[in-house]
């Protein structure tokens, strides 16, 4: 009575087949987005260690190093070379946008449940809030 509909619906031509592209599982997102905040932090950290040096910014920076390489299957970040100089109003900002970076890699770490990142990002924001105005970083 009917004639059999000959061609394929709409709803499965309009984009390519599932298999046709890889897909990241939630996890893997979450490393990618973790790895990325930790070198953006890391080469914060290194800018102020060239600005400031000091012993607990090298041990941060190689912790920071760590962190990243286990996250993208052992490949070591790139590392900054910033030069030295004394200007305190950039150094400032610097903590500042550490402090911002290590926050947002806290909130992914918890959210993978990565306790190691989780401790090294609540540890560098808590060293990168006294080391700036905490003033100003609360009315932020």
């Amino acid at each position: 009575m009917y004639e059999p509909i000959r061609t394929k619906s709409v709803h499965t031509m309009a984009g390519p087949a599932p298999s046709d592209f890889p897909h990241r599982s939630r996890e893997e997102e979450l490393d990618i987005q973790l790895a990325g905040h930790l070198a953006a932090l890391l080469a914060v950290t290194d800018e102020i260690r060239a600005l400031a040096p000091s012993a607990d910014l090298d041990t941060a920076a190689e912790r920071l190093a760590e962190q990243v390489a286990r996250l993208r299957d052992g490949v070591p970040p790139v590392r900054s070379s910033a030069t030295a100089a004394d200007h305190e109003p950039r150094l400032a900002a610097l903590h500042h946008r550490a402090h911002a970076l290590a926050g947002r890699a806290l909130v992914v770490a918890a959210s993978r449940a990565d306790t190691a990142a989780a401790i090294l990002a609540a540890e560098r924001m808590d060293a990168h809030a006294s080391a700036a105005d905490p003033r100003e970083l609360a009315s932020r």
